[in-house]
């Protein structure tokens, strides 16, 4: 039961098939380098899209009753290191790429909640949330699933506890620090109106990822059927110790969310790339992406912002490590 919802449901395994035979009974022959990409660029197109709606849809329904001013009094009520863990756990239900957690950071930060905790969210938001969740286990399986998000929200976790004991607070921007927060009565909202804006979100959302979803099933599609695969295990395979830190290092200038990403990593491992290189870059684009730096820069100050990417930097290559390790285990 379980491999069926793993290979058929989250996987569709069946779509692919699908398609493989719609290209075949055209003329085009799937197990050619064209045929191939053009399988592989097809299946996941419509494979991520097809999730992506259904995840958007969801989280966008939890989201509506955790409004910023709920969310805050949710935080408010707990201290030390529990507040970071619900912190870091509520950032697995807001938006998925960085700069859509910066404005709440801010915000969070403005009403006076600890810096701490307010770091454990921006964290954990981009990097760990449902939608990589499934994602990586419609892919790579459960346990690659389970155990990201569980190192993720560590590194969460930790870096958030980390820059509490560190007394930065003068380090965040005197807009914020100084700012004021007004509790906004919330208007609560009927099933219908929850049910519109997820659907609208969902609408939103797909138009603005799905340029990025095409160029990463694109590059994917071609990492997967032309390029050799001794170039990619020579390069990030067990032939490249530095792997992991590379990989890391390249990630953090681009920009991308995860749904642009996976069909990258999905072509790399199938190549041979070693699992941990490759989420560390996935790691290192969705949460130090250099827009999302440019934005948190007007936050907080430069040692602060050094402070944080380092930690998270850290926190990326540990973990990147950590899977290598265990790959043969969990694949």
């Amino acid at each position: 039961m379980w491999d069926f919802l793993q290979e058929e449901v989250l996987g569709m395994k069946w779509l692919n098939r699908l398609i493989g035979a719609l290209l075949n009974a055209f003329g085009l022959d799937t197990g050619s380098k064209l045929g191939g990409s053009l399988q592989f660029f097809l299946y996941d197109t419509i494979k991520i899209m097809l999730l992506l709606g259904f995840l958007i849809f969801v989280i966008t329904y939890i989201q509506s009753y955790f409004p910023p001013e709920r969310t805050k009094k949710i935080l408010g009520r707990f201290h030390g290191i529990g507040a970071n863990c619900i912190a870091a756990l509520l950032g697995t239900v807001t938006p998925f790429c960085s700069c859509s957690s910066i404005p709440l950071f801010m915000g969070f930060t403005s009403a006076g909640l600890p810096l701490g905790v307010t770091f454990s969210f921006l964290i954990s938001s981009p990097m760990v949330d449902l939608g990589s969740l499934i994602l990586l286990m419609s892919i790579f399986g459960w346990k690659v699933a389970v155990v990201y998000v569980i190192v993720g929200l560590v590194i969460a976790v930790s870096g958030g506890t980390l820059i509490e004991n560190l007394h930065l607070e003068d380090q965040v921007a005197e807009f914020i620090r100084h700012g004021k927060s007004m509790d906004v009565p919330q208007n609560e909202l009927t099933q219908h109106d929850r049910l519109k804006y997820a659907w609208e979100q969902v609408a939103a959302t797909a138009k603005k990822v799905l340029l990025y979803v095409i160029v990463g099933v694109g590059i994917g599609a071609v990492i997967h059927n032309w390029i050799p695969e001794e170039w990619i295990v020579s390069t990030l395979g067990t032939g490249n110790p530095l792997g992991v830190i590379l990989a890391a290092i390249c990630g953090i200038p681009m920009y991308a969310d995860i749904f642009g990403c996976i069909p990258i990593a999905e072509a790399l491992v199938a190549k041979g790339a070693k699992l941990g290189v490759v989420l560390a870059f996935l790691m290192g684009v969705i949460t130090l992406s250099l827009p999302s730096m440019i934005m948190l820069k007007k936050a907080i100050k430069p040692k602060l912002l050094g402070i944080f990417v380092t930690i998270c930097t850290s926190g990326i290559i540990l973990v990147g490590y950590f899977f290598n390790s265990i790959q043969n285990y969990i694949l």
